[in-house]
């Protein structure tokens, strides 16, 4: 029994054994559902529209303060007269009033707050940017696992078949008498070997359907193939550079949390300064006793109230001293982000460099490969190779085919990192078929508000 019409079944490239059907999922599809409803980026936009708030709350400052009062009850009178006689009474007394204070000057803690309120609100906008960023990034990857996998899952389904094929073919030559027992063991070996491949290839696709879900809010249905995005990416290692230094979000986050930090020192110097601020106020105020001289009051007042502070134990002392620190901790931060910014783009530039290396040598290896195994087959033929031989060359291909599976995944992958790590993965960028999430709206909507207790989504 010879090797003619044999041939093996291997899978075909990895990024491609996905997909055909027209109704498949496609990457932009799948990162479209992942912007929209992953609940990491949903709580980080509620956290954003949460700091939001606190511009109109340092804005309250420069408002006036209404307060409205009433008081009303009953009041018990024993009168002890000249006369020695007594009088009592119940008196139902009430008074209503209105008083409105005005800050006027407070060491310019108002207008330093709003400052810190509005830089807040910046640095929490870049920190969504970046938690986009790595949603979508998290995306991508449990995309390209998924199709990597069944991939794998695949090659290793085909090099199983190819096995048992080796196999049956083995004993049969075996009956024959042209091979030896040694060549059905160590066919029969190689078969657990890839049984426990395949088992293993099982796992890591399931694992990696479960990621899916979890990253993008579906499981995974039909995945078509996906593409790199160098045409998004900079062109040069030192255009990477530069752009992550100007457009990342860690970093342009880190510069804004500098700026609260130091606009707080003017913050906490306020309690230092003098407060100033002018009160009115109106009163009625009624008795029921007709035995007093005078049975009501009617009351309106405007005073003007300066206080210096002279001294207040150290605490805005302290507060000061404290901020100042902080200051100092937050560039200190800010040059570590840049560092940190800086190695990630490098890194991500000379990995995706990389993997166009690995997905070339890979993709040489595989038609390498199969040419070897050709060759070997048809030897095996002609006596001149052994069970043996065939099985070398036969796992030869199959690991330059995981390798290739994998170099293709990660060519992807490294496109987007390094996009990410560029500050220019986003919905606009990638032109997504999504509305792109504005935190500048609900700003706007909420700044100038002067009451209401509904959100503008209208909880």
């Amino acid at each position: 029994m010879g090797w003619r019409g044999f041939t093996p079944r291997l899978a075909a490239a990895a990024v491609c054994l996905s997909a055909t059907a027209a109704s498949a999922e496609s990457l932009p599809d799948a990162l479209v559902s992942a912007y929209q409803s992953n609940p990491q980026i949903n709580a980080t936009r509620a956290k954003q529209r949460a700091t939001d708030e606190g511009v109109p709350q340092a804005l309250a400052g420069y408002r006036p303060q209404i307060v409205g009062s009433l008081s009303a009850g009953l009041q018990a009178v024993r009168n002890l007269l000249p006369d020695n006689t007594i009088q009592t009474a119940t008196l139902k007394p009430w008074t209503i009033g209105v008083t409105v204070t005005q800050n006027l000057f407070n060491g310019f803690k108002t207008s330093n707050s709003v400052r810190v309120a509005e830089f807040q609100v910046l640095s929490g906008r870049e920190a969504l940017r970046n938690t986009g960023q790595g949603v979508l990034l998290d995306a991508v990857t449990a995309y390209m696992n998924v199709i990597a996998n069944q991939a794998l899952l695949e090659t290793q389904k085909s090099n199983v078949s190819f096995l048992r094929e080796t196999l049956g073919i083995a004993k049969k030559r075996l009956d024959a008498g042209d091979v030896t027992p040694t060549d059905t063991a160590q066919a029969e070996a190689r078969l657990n070997r890839g049984l426990a491949d395949l088992n293993a290839a099982q796992i890591a696709y399931d694992v990696s359907r479960a990621t899916y879900e979890q990253v993008i809010g579906k499981a995974p249905a039909s995945l078509q193939p996906a593409q790199t995005v160098d045409r998004f990416v900079p062109r040069s290692r030192q255009e990477t550079l530069d752009t992550a230094a100007r457009e990342n979000p860690a970093v342009l986050g880190a510069m804004y949390d500098v700026d609260v930090a130091t606009t707080t020192i003017s913050v906490a110097e306020s309690s230092l300064l003098p407060q100033l601020n002018v009160q009115g106020s109106v009163s009625k105020s009624r008795q029921s006793d007709s035995t007093l001289g005078t049975f009501g009051t009617d009351q309106a007042s405007v005073a003007g109230n300066l206080t210096v502070p002279l001294y207040d134990g150290g605490t805005a002392a302290s507060q000061t001293r404290q901020a100042k620190e902080t200051a100092t901790q937050s560039r200190l931060v800010l040059e570590q982000v840049r560092n940190q910014a800086r190695t990630a783009a490098i890194s991500a530039w000379i990995t995706s460099e990389g993997t166009k290396v690995a997905l070339a040598a890979a993709e040489s290896e595989v038609k390498a490969a199969g040419i070897a195994l050709q060759g070997v087959r048809r030897e095996a033929q002609g006596g001149q190779r052994t069970t043996l031989d065939v099985l070398n060359s036969q796992q030869d291909l199959t690991a330059a085919r995981s390798r290739q599976i994998l170099a293709q995944r990660d060519r992807v992958i490294a496109s987007y990192t390094l996009l990410s790590a560029v500050g220019r993965l986003d919905v606009r960028t990638l032109g997504l078929n999504t509305p792109d999430y504005l935190p500048e709206v609900h700003y706007h909507q909420v700044r100038d508000a002067w009451h209401g207790l509904r959100t503008p989504d209208g909880k």
